[in-house]
């Protein structure tokens, strides 16, 4: 960094170098982050929740599950103020640990969002299945793993795939102000469904009682409950995916990830309550609904309740969509950018949107609704273990940067980076994703992956590791100070006091 011809060489890279614009506004930001996080979950799978834990005990986990990713929150604030450009955890884990670690974490935070974006857009199918089977039960095409896949399925989930396609690549701007307003639309009506549970003559808070599964430990049941945290809240860590497009400070950014949090709790335990309210939540488990929300709404609403669900299940799957969308563009933008894939992963249209990155990704989800969503689910369990990676790197990222409050001052350190409790809570946060990792791979816990998934965790490996290998090449022609200022951009200066591993 201190040679003046290497720095010269950087600068023109620099303006070389392609940048996405600052369109987003913080409420737009707030609206990825929780819409993401939700998508069809909070309204498909409080049965499940209810079986595993019970009203109190899913209550809990989710409360103690927000807080610790409240806490992993900590290291993205700080890292997302010093580094604020696209690739968020890539760009961290290369800062920290150079590119064999950065490329890791991208390549499995890449199957997690991928995966999601599939998800939501299976879950547009199994919407139209339960609510208008008719549209979509046509033309039986196979089974796998017990699940009946349909033409009409298919043809559902990827007009939903192709259709927030377009949207992303028609600029950013559009993208963020259209989750917004789906956000809202969503959280009125789950506004409308817990009031309107709760105010029913026979939707009885007796129902929500007891609070735990008969013959489960509470303990047990809870931890059921926490070691989903990371899937349940996994959309938060788009943010820094769209830090280089804020048009506001970054440091605003962990207020805003933290209100994305506690309102992405809030809605969960709120669906729950509502489902357990409308029936007595013991027999409506017993009974193994295809859909026990929507059972229970129908027999206290009718038509009305189910149309309420639905229209706030569309505005979940479709910012779980849109900002899984958003999130997965920006990654592979800053690979491409990176040259650690291929560059036309880093081209604008004239929209100034990854149009190439997006279309992948619709491409690739493409291939997911002929496979069944069973099929799909092992491969969503799976990418937990992506996520947790690249929440762990980016603590122990925010840990490397950060100085003990008594260490000497350094010129080069980034502002607020000395800090004792901002240190030990990201070593926290660290152990935090560690715990989540256990609770995922060790058999035996509350939460471990079935095997079709670890299947699926091996060969999503075997494959990272034929393609670092076969573009190892490639990625060595780039120097490691290329590299830094096609990732760091500008802030290129504050890696400094930070000094990158090349392993």
């Amino acid at each position: 960094m201190n040679n003046r011809a290497t720095r010269q060489s950087s600068a023109d890279l620099l303006e070389q170098r392609d940048s996405l614009d600052s369109t987003l506004k913080p409420h737009w930001v707030w609206a990825i982050a929780l819409g993401s996080a939700i998508g069809w979950g909070a309204f498909v799978l409080p049965t499940d929740w209810l079986a595993t834990a019970g009203p109190l005990g899913t209550a809990i986990g989710l409360t103690i599950g927000a807080a610790l990713m409240c806490l992993i929150a900590v290291s993205y604030g700080i890292l997302i103020r010093t580094f604020p450009v696209s690739g968020g955890e890539f760009a961290y884990a290369f800062n920290a640990f150079g590119r064999n670690h950065a490329f890791a974490c991208g390549w499995f935070l890449t199957l997690g969002y991928a995966s999601i974006v599939a998800l939501n857009a299976s879950a547009v199918a199994l919407l139209f299945r339960r609510l208008l089977p008719d549209l979509v039960e046509w033309v039986p095409l196979w089974e796998i793993a017990g699940w009946q896949v349909y033409l009409g399925e298919v043809v559902v989930a990827s007009l939903a795939l192709v259709a927030f396609a377009v949207l992303n690549t028609r600029g950013t701007a559009l993208s963020g102000r259209t989750q917004f307003l789906m956000v809202m639309a969503m959280l009125v009506g789950v506004a409308l469904i817990l009031v309107g549970v709760l105010i029913h003559p026979d939707g009885m808070w007796a129902n929500v009682s007891p609070g735990f599964p008969e013959g489960v430990a509470p303990t047990a049941a809870i931890l059921g409950i926490v070691a989903i945290a990371p899937w349940a809240f996994v959309g938060f860590d788009n943010v820094p995916q769209a830090a280089e497009e804020f048009d506001f400070p970054p440091a605003k950014a962990f207020a805003l990830i933290v209100f994305a949090i506690v309102a992405a709790a809030a809605i969960y335990i709120a669906m729950t309550v509502a489902t357990a309210a409308s029936q007595k939540w013991e027999g409506l488990v017993a009974s193994e609904p295809l859909w026990g929300t929507a059972d229970g709404l129908s027999n206290l609403f009718g038509s009305v309740g189910l149309l309420v669900l639905g229209l706030s299940v569309a505005m979940g799957v479709s910012t779980g969509l849109n900002g899984f969308y958003v999130a997965a563009s920006r990654l592979l933008f800053a690979m491409g950018r990176a040259r650690v894939i291929p560059e036309r992963f880093a081209g604008l249209n004239s929209h100034r949107a990854p149009a190439f990155a997006v279309v992948f990704v619709m491409a690739v989800c493409l291939l997911s609704p002929w496979f069944g969503r069973q099929a799909l689910s092992w491969i969503v369990d799976m990418s937990s273990i992506g996520v947790t990676i690249a929440y762990t790197y980016t603590c122990l990222a925010a840990f490397k940067m950060l100085r003990w409050s008594n260490a000497p001052a350094d010129p080069t350190e980034p502002e607020g980076s000395r800090s004792t409790v901002r240190k030990v809570l990201a070593l926290l946060g660290a152990l935090a994703g560690v715990c989540f990792l256990l609770l995922l791979l060790v058999p035996g816990s509350p939460a471990a992956l079935k095997m079709p998934s670890l299947i699926a965790l091996g060969v999503w490996v075997a494959l990272g590791l034929v393609f670092w290998v076969s573009r190892r090449k490639a990625v060595a022609a780039t120097s490691e100070e290329e590299m830094r200022t096609l990732i760091l951009g500008e802030h290129l200066e504050k890696s400094d006091a930070v000094p990158s591993t090349t392993a």
